[in-house]
């Protein structure tokens, strides 16, 4: 990941069936905190989401409330918009399968794959799930169910097919050589245990709906959505045009990464690579896998009445408070468990008490006994001080924890460096000597300033609102708020800095 100098990571399109939930919130969050400091490093960077609007389940949907298809995804897919817009995710394409741009790199992929070979027509029978728009292995069935617990139908119709079993080898080798390719190595054992017990050719096209791009040359076929689907990552960044420099500097020559949840791991790690090495076409570096979210320790399902609406907790506890708690209860490739009583406990310990008033006492205290103005200390005294956080081995840690997506890891050790902060204060006592050794005083008051910009930085991708008022508040030029000036910069000396005002407040109980 460090050689490289262009990122281009991706949420999967979300499908339009239904209003955005904390699952989607959560894999867009993923994306844009890793997005937002791979920018923060000085690197290039893309980052893509959007909506999935074709397929059977949009049809029928959009029929039950009687209107047509694309009435009912323009009026889904805004809302998906608004949750990006609201929980302030830096996406730079928004993308739509039902767009111009995307059909035509759809129908360019399926036209390399036939030219190679690789697309046969014939029959299919078997089970398919409506809901889940996925084919199933009768032995994959568990109590006349799909393995998500979605109900299958038994269908039968001419069906065009990938020849996905061409390509069985070449995935082992793939998941052999290409390190960390499926992460966690949890999911990896899980794909290749699929993979090793043998891969049939895949139905890609229906004809019992209409709703979808059209098979070329033979539009009775409509295809499948997964490729529809998938395809979306190469539509953002210039496809079909491979000599498009977007399409060089984001595919071919970057560290490119899905991030997915694990219910579609086998479409992205299996069929994804097949179709893309099918079509002579270079491969993503990874496929990144997080786990679900439960409530109150279940299983969130709309039976149960207790999907958890992202827009809603925005709304009520403030959205860099969501956006903190989503990231700090969950580790990534686990199931996080959501519980409204310990976010709450997160924002008043961790935020408000530990992080808001570390900067309250601080910046309170500057203009107390200083006029607000910060006092002019000779730096060299800092340059050994054990008491202040190492910023180059600070940095090399939360650079080792987002190769691993540790961002909980990230927020612990945040919330160290402000509680080591907080112990300075109470052991200094700066109070005191401010009647006894001022210039001693002085000393402590910066380095407090100190601690408090280093955790602004950090924070910037976590919590981008609320670090830069923090930022602010130390009047910190906007152009050393990078991970390069952790190091490299420090709080100027002798600036009126403006009175603090409350960052994160606490939440009643």
């Amino acid at each position: 990941m460090k050689q490289f100098e262009s990122f281009y990571i991706t949420t999967p399109i979300y499908y339009v069936n239904d209003k955005p939930h904390i699952g989607h919130a959560y894999t867009s969050l993923i994306c844009d905190v890793a997005a937002r400091f791979i920018k923060l490093a000085g690197k290039n960077i893309k980052f893509t989401t959007g909506t999935d609007e074709h397929g059977q389940k949009i049809e029928k949907a959009a029929k039950a409330k009687g209107i047509e298809p694309k009435e009912f995804t323009d009026e889904i897919s805004v809302t998906f918009k608004k949750l990006a817009e609201l929980m302030n995710f830096d996406c730079d394409d928004f993308i739509r399968t039902t767009e111009e741009r995307h059909e035509q790199a759809v129908i360019v992929l399926w036209n390399r794959l036939e030219e190679r070979g690789q697309i046969y027509l014939d029959s299919y029978s078997g089970w398919y799930s409506v809901r889940d728009e996925a084919f199933y292995q009768e032995s994959e069935l568990i109590d006349g169910r799909a393995p998500t617990g979605a109900e299958v139908q038994w269908i039968k119709e001419e069906s065009y097919f990938f020849r996905l079993s061409n390509w069985q080898n070449k995935l082992l080798e793939l998941y052999e050589n290409q390190l960390n390719f499926i992460f966690p190595e949890s999911r990896k054992n899980e794909v290749l245990s699929f993979v090793k017990s043998g891969l049939t050719d895949l139905s890609i096209s229906r004809t019992s709906f209409d709703w979808g791009i059209k098979v070329p040359g033979n539009d009775k076929h409509v295809i499948y959505v997964w490729i529809d689907a998938l395809t979306n990552y190469l539509t953002s960044i210039g496809f079909p045009n491979i000599e498009d420099e977007e399409y060089k500097k984001f595919w071919t020559n970057s560290f490119n990464v899905h991030v997915i949840g694990k219910d579609i791991l086998r479409f992205h790690a299996v069929y994804w690579p097949a179709i893309l090495l099918a079509a002579d076409l270079p491969l993503p570096k990874q496929i990144a896998v997080h786990g679900w979210w439960l409530n109150e320790g279940e299983k969130i399902s709309k039976s149960l009445g207790n999907v958890i609406n992202p827009i809603g907790l925005a709304e009520e506890f403030g959205v860099d408070q969501l956006r903190y708690f989503l990231l700090r209860e969950a580790s990534f490739g686990q199931d996080g468990n959501f519980s409204k009583k310990n976010m709450i406990s997160r924002i008043n310990s961790e935020l408000a008490n530990n992080i808001g008033n570390l900067v309250q006492r601080t910046i309170s205290f500057l203009h107390k006994q200083c006029s607000g103005v910060v006092p002019t200390i000779d730096r060299n005294l800092l340059k050994d001080d054990e008491s202040l956080p190492n910023c180059k081995a600070t940095l090399d840690q939360v650079m080792n924890h987002l190769s691993k997506y540790e961002f909980n890891h990230i927020i612990f050790l945040i919330i160290n460096i402000s509680s080591e902060a907080n112990t300075y204060i109470d052991k200094s006592a700066p109070w005191t000597l401010s009647k006894t050794d001022r210039e001693r005083m002085n000393l402590v008051i910066y380095k407090l300033l100190e601690y408090i910009r280093i955790i602004g930085i950090l924070l910037k991708p976590i919590v981008p609102k609320s670090a830069e008022m923090i930022l602010d508040q130390l009047q910190i030029p906007k152009e050393q708020r990078d991970l390069k000036s952790l190091c490299n910069a420090c709080v100027g000396l002798d600036i009126t800095l403006p009175k603090p005002t409350p960052i994160f407040l606490r939440v009643d109980t």
